[in-house]
């Protein structure tokens, strides 16, 4: 019986370390990256490192939000980089009109994208790495119909969102916080967010009980799709220029890579934005140190998968428990 008891409790506190790891193991790791930089990297510690490092984090945390939307909802949206480069395409296409309006044209393009995935997988049953694959593949060939080189983007408004700010702080990031406090918001306090969650933790369950499924599904794609066009207008402002052959590319990739290192699980019914924020910040940082200690790209690919590995076996073992 001690045995026995001996077993249990070592069992406990192995799902218990397990459990803190998820849940805090992202804030932990970006202390200790942050460490490392401070004593071992030069020139880390200035304000124009911050700075770019909040540009260059912005477009990937604004679309690892809606990523981890439709993740909560126990989906996926791989067609996020291909909506990037449709945003892109319609900006260069309308920004004669001025940049609000081509930032309306985008948002919508990414609306529409979003509608379609959302309708294959509410309402035709499409499974959504399915559905948005097909947009991940044709949504980046609409964007070279419409835009089919790279095309200098030369607008003062543009200009000043890409790499101006207040108080030293660049615009981008403003933007992507307001949107993360936004979207946290929305999961924790409404019920649209308590619907969402209801339905990634048991389609089945939250049909029974009388939820609009098919109509929360939508929204959570049209919300993914909407925040990957805002990325794209970001980043055309950001690089001055349109290239829908280039822009967006692997994004899916990073977004989820954040989404899951920051906490929420890939079997749906928990969102968590502020984990997400930070396993943005923690892979964009990571690939900025390996940069700066002249490793090449393919390291950061390396670590990056590793990265995933581990979560994904942290939230593995959390589901056992």
């Amino acid at each position: 019986m001690t045995e026995l008891a001996l077993g249990k409790g070592i069992m406990a506190d192995r799902h218990a370390l397990v459990a803190w790891l998820q849940r805090y193991g992202v804030y932990l790791g970006l202390a200790v990256l942050l460490l490392f930089n401070v004593l071992f990297t030069d020139h880390f510690v200035s304000g124009e490192n911050f700075r770019t490092q909040a540009v260059q984090v912005s477009p990937v945390l604004i679309v690892a939000l809606g990523m981890a939307l439709a993740i909560g909802a126990e989906g996926i949206d791989l067609s996020v980089g291909a909506v990037m480069a449709l945003s892109t395409s319609l900006v260069s296409l309308y920004l004669g009109y001025g940049p609000w309006l081509a930032l309306v044209v985008a948002m919508a393009g990414g609306a529409v994208a979003g509608l379609a995935n959302g309708s294959l997988v509410a309402f035709v049953g499409v499974q959504p790495i399915v559905a948005t694959l097909a947009l991940m593949v044709g949504g980046r060939g609409i964007a070279l119909v419409l835009l089919p080189q790279l095309k200098d983007v030369r607008d003062p408004a543009m200009e000043s969102l890409g790499s101006g700010g207040v108080a030293g702080v660049p615009y981008l990031a403003i933007v992507a916080a307001v949107l993360a406090l936004i979207t946290g918001f929305t999961v924790r306090r409404t019920t649209f967010g308590r619907q969402l969650l209801a339905i990634g933790d048991s389609r089945p369950a939250a049909q029974l009980a009388g939820l609009p499924v098919g109509r929360v599904l939508v929204v959570v794609y049209v919300c993914s799709g909407v925040l990957a066009a805002i990325a794209g207008f970001l980043a055309t402002a950001r690089l001055q220029a349109s290239d829908p052959s280039s822009l967006g590319n692997l994004m899916e990739l990073s977004a989820i890579t954040a989404v899951v290192v920051g906490g929420t699980p890939l079997t749906g019914g928990r969102v968590r934005i502020g984990g997400t924020v930070a396993g943005a910040v923690l892979i964009q940082l990571l690939t900025a140190t390996l940069i700066k200690h002249d490793l090449p790209s393919s390291w950061t690919q390396i670590a990056q998968a590793v990265v995933i590995v581990l979560a994904v076996y942290a939230a593995r073992e959390r589901g056992k428990r």
